[in-house]
């Protein structure tokens, strides 16, 4: 058998359907975000980052910095082991009850990425649950998706935030089963929320669990950044709340909160947390930081929504073609891989402005999207070259015929 023949095959044809990743090697510039420096073939050159998943610029806050650099200076770099072996320190402690406060829940439970605490909580409390049946959002994330897998589980997939089709499936199955609603509160390609309230109600109505992803709302949302079910005044009727570090909050890692048992049950039993080494203490620290400073301030999310909201209306003036989104996303329809690499190439090195191209599989086959994550940083001046270059782009590859066309 030719082994690597098996390999450069598959990579051959993500190529020649236009949505092979490449990933730029950039350097961002401490202090003067989103401004970063682009390392290519062809050498360096000044960008302006349109696409980074830190919403509000906490990665820059000095805050943020000096908490870092004092965890350090104490207690060194990385945690030394897993949680249950030398790797639990005093930041983590900290950090969890924060967030914990945060959502109105008992505990919390620390992990090293947003995606392992979706996987390792889902997978651990569905196998915990005899007989358990998920009812999962077609959209939700693969995080998701691989812990409904993992808990080898039934599994029903409803119709994006669609509540009737939701209760024909919840109707259909034996009353008695253990049930879990799987959904996200923000959808990061179309910027869409959930039925929260309605959710729940179901959920109180046939007695099932709720578990809700908020990474894309926590640090966002909310009078403390509690997301879009603290918004809403929903965090209570959530059962499970998973979020993220590493995106409003601009560090690394994702937690669960919940009640004392649920979270100490998939502490005990999920072998994702449990054979992991723990986030390191400086990680943790400005973690901690970002999140005690978003929770006083509010300066850095109501700047940042007027921001989303200004570029979406330049985009609409400029008749370009932003999708329709209530929330802080900003994706620009497409329609064709290859296109939307061409316009993502064109755009870096033409005009400095970094975006990612979002291509199949993340989103379906032509719905391919430009993803603008505006920030408060970004400045009107910055907005507006954006969209004369978006108009110039669009021109020159004649992109209105595939995005009308979608």
């Amino acid at each position: 058998m030719d082994y690597d023949r098996i390999f450069s095959d598959a990579i051959a044809n993500i190529k020649d359907e236009g949505r092979y990743r490449v990933f730029m090697d950039i350097e961002r510039k401490n202090g003067d975000f989103p401004k970063a420096t682009w390392h290519s073939e062809k050498g360096e050159k000044d960008i302006t980052v349109w696409c980074s998943n830190d919403y509000l610029g906490m990665g820059q806050h000095p805050d943020v910095i000096k908490a870092m650099k004092d965890a350090i200076d104490k207690v060194g770099t990385g945690s030394g082991g897993t949680r249950n072996i030398s790797g639990t320190h005093h930041y983590h402690v900290m950090l969890e009850n924060e967030l914990a406060d945060l959502h109105g829940k008992e505990a919390g439970l620390l992990f090293t990425s947003g995606y392992i605490s979706n996987e390792t909580s889902i997978s651990t409390i569905a196998r915990m649950l005899p007989g358990c049946i998920i009812y999962s959002d077609e959209l939700n994330h693969s995080s998701m998706i691989n812990g409904v897998l993992h808990g080898k589980c039934e599994k029903r997939i409803f119709k994006h935030n669609c509540v009737e089709h939701l209760e024909e499936l919840i109707k259909a199955d034996d009353p008695a089963a253990p049930k879990i609603i799987l959904f996200e509160s923000v959808y990061s390609m179309d910027g869409d929320f959930a039925p929260i309230e309605e959710f729940c109600d179901l959920a109180d109505k046939y007695n099932c669990m709720t578990y809700m992803d908020e990474v894309h709302a926590v640090g966002m949302y909310g009078p403390r950044g509690g997301g879009v079910a603290e918004e809403r005044g929903l965090m209570d009727r959530v059962d499970i709340i998973e979020g993220t570090l590493g995106k409003a909050y601009g560090l690394m890692g994702g937690y669960i909160t919940a009640t004392r048992d649920i979270v100490d049950s998939v502490r005990s039993f999920a072998p994702g947390f449990i054979f992991t080494t723990s986030l390191s203490p400086a990680i943790t620290a400005g973690a901690l930081a970002s999140v005690r400073h978003l929770k006083k301030s509010t300066a850095e999310r109501e700047r940042h929504q007027e921001r989303a909201a200004t570029l979406k209306q330049m985009m609409r003036d400029a008749n370009l073609p932003v999708m329709p989104s209530l929330s802080h996303i900003v994706p620009l329809l497409v329609g064709d891989p290859i296109i939307c690499k061409q316009a993502s190439d064109m755009l870096l090195e033409e005009y400095g402005i970094y975006v990612q191209p979002i291509n199949f599989p993340t989103v379906p086959r032509g719905t391919e999207r430009l993803r603008f994550a505006p920030n408060p940083l970004h400045d009107d001046a910055m907005m507006d070259h954006l969209v004369q270059s978006l108009k110039k782009v669009w021109q020159k590859l004649d992109i209105d015929k595939y995005s009308s066309a979608a």
